[in-house]
């Protein structure tokens, strides 16, 4: 737990270093780890698609390297207020809070439950909120520590209420995914909607494409796509080493599934003489009862 906090204080203050097109995306890099620790210490077999996935993020996450956007040079937290009020960005963010307002109210109670985007969608949004607030309460801490005080500006504490309503939103929406929904699935879903609603958040806000190539925009969504596409990868092998698993436990002297979840095995025996599957079996002495 306390290296989770120490990673996540460095995941804060990268983003008042550099852009969250950048910074965003490379979050990937920990799943790589994850998946390279799994794989000596607990003695989780990393499956060749998932050697193949490790190998596509690192690869998008150079190309995302290499072709991103500069930090802008901002001198005060007023200048990130004025880029957060500029109609674009609110634009989006009265969208934004339209469809968490829409989600929440009318889809999570009647449908939560059984579609995955639901809760996914309403993390994504507010995690993309969550990441333009970040930036800039990291942004105002890093010129207060060079010796330019912003806690004297409201900007500062408005953006740090902001950042605490979004993570509380985030993190409760996300556990309940989380608890509705297999992690194989919500996870490369829910990084890849937070992720590219994030990029589209930023690209508003701080402008951060404005002054690049059209070659190097492509390079950008290229590598973002190359790494999307490796996590996803990592899931799909995840979910598949956990069936195999699963296949070569389930060895054929041991009792079918639908022998094991029926009541009433002691019954089996007046079958045994009979040529009947075991489906059919179990229906006829729930029948019984």
């Amino acid at each position: 737990m306390f290296i989770m906090i120490v990673g996540e204080a460095a995941n804060f203050v990268a983003y008042a270093f550099a852009p969250a097109v950048l910074v965003t995306p490379l979050g990937a890099l920990s799943i790589i780890v994850s998946a390279v620790l799994a794989h000596f210490i607990l003695k989780e077999r990393l499956h060749k698609l998932g050697v193949l996935g490790c190998v596509m993020c690192i690869a998008g996450s150079v190309i995302i390297v290499v072709h991103a956007p500069r930090e802008l040079s901002i001198t005060s937290v007023q200048e990130i207020w004025t880029m957060a009020t500029q109609p674009a960005f609110l634009l989006y963010m009265g969208s934004v809070v339209v469809l968490v307002f829409i989600l929440v109210i009318h889809f999570a109670p009647r449908c939560g439950h059984s579609n995955v985007l639901v809760f996914t969608g309403i993390c994504s949004l507010m995690g993309s909120l969550s990441v333009m607030s970040v930036k800039a309460l990291g942004t105002s801490l890093k010129l207060t520590f060079e010796g330019k005080n912003q806690l004297i500006f409201p900007e500062t504490w408005l953006f740090m209420l902001v950042v605490v309503t979004c993570v509380i939103t985030q993190m409760n929406y996300l556990n309940k995914a989380l608890d509705t929904f297999n992690t194989a699935i919500v996870s490369p879903i829910y990084y890849v909607m937070f992720t590219t609603l994030t990029i589209l958040a930023s690209v508003i806000m701080f402008k951060d494409w404005d002054g690049q190539s059209g070659a190097t925009i492509i390079s950008e969504i290229c590598g973002f796509v190359v790494v999307l596409s490796g996590t996803i990868l990592l899931q799909v092998a995840k979910d598949f080493e956990r069936s195999s698993s699963f296949r070569a436990n389930h060895t054929p002297g041991s009792p079918s599934l639908s022998t094991r979840l029926c009541p009433g095995n002691g019954e089996l025996a007046k079958y045994n003489d009979e040529e009947v599957s075991s489906e059919e079996i179990c229906l006829r002495i729930q029948e019984s009862y």
